[in-house]
């Protein structure tokens, strides 16, 4: 380690061990704060009202929504790919969802054997399934789960097939925390329509932080 790199660590450590104090003397007393905001709702998970939500706010944001029945998915991922040469899905994917592609070129990422950034970014476009959604928000909310994979299969392809179960469609956003309270060591990424951002002049850019188009298939029974 260069003489740097060691002030650098000890000014850290000097850093810390002042706010460590100071919190230790401070008098302040915690705050409660309120919580009144909306919780719950009348809708159920995944019923029509909730999806007809979810899918105006999807469309809102521009991401392609398709509704199918579970047997309907390979083909409403086909749907998805059309003009895709190749694809990266994560290892516990199900497969039979991508046995109508022909053609395509099918890279799976595994834990042991990670996609480069390079190779990412020559993908076309990434399918992967989803944790939860929230309807009220157009939400959908990955958590590293097997069938999800690493964050960066679907910040760096330019196109991104989610699948999301209508019964994993909440009407608001603490009813959809609650269900990630079981892993909260899981990282978690919240998707809301394709990636756009808009400089000073308010001019929109697409696919700056993640994929430029997203297709959303919502799976019903």
């Amino acid at each position: 380690m260069s003489n740097r790199s060691v002030k650098d660590a000890q000014a850290k450590a000097e850093i810390l061990r002042r706010v460590k104090h100071a919190l230790n003397q401070s008098k302040v007393e915690d705050i409660e704060v309120p919580r009144e905001y909306i919780s719950s709702s009348e809708h159920a998970a995944g019923s029509d009202h909730v999806l007809d939500v979810f899918e105006g706010a999807l469309v809102d944001y521009k991401a392609h929504v398709l509704r199918t029945k579970a047997d309907g998915i390979p083909a409403a991922v086909k749907e998805a790919l059309e003009g895709c040469s190749s694809v990266v899905v994560p290892e516990g994917l199900d497969k039979e969802w991508l046995s109508a592609l022909k053609g395509v070129d099918v890279r799976v990422d595994l834990p042991d054997a990670q996609l480069t950034h390079e190779e990412l970014d020559n993908t076309d476009a990434v399918v992967t399934y989803s944790r939860c959604s929230v309807s009220h928000t157009g939400t959908i909310i990955l958590d590293g789960e097997p069938d999800q994979g690493r964050r960066a299969i679907t910040l760096v392809p330019d196109r991104h097939v989610v699948v999301v179960d209508a019964d994993t469609v909440y009407p608001t956003v603490p009813q959809a925390v609650e269900i990630l309270k079981s892993n909260p060591q899981r990282p978690t990424t919240w998707i809301a329509g394709p990636s756009a951002t808009s400089d000073i002049e308010l001019i929109r850019v697409d696919g700056v932080h993640g994929p430029r188009t997203l297709w959303v298939i919502i799976v019903t029974k």
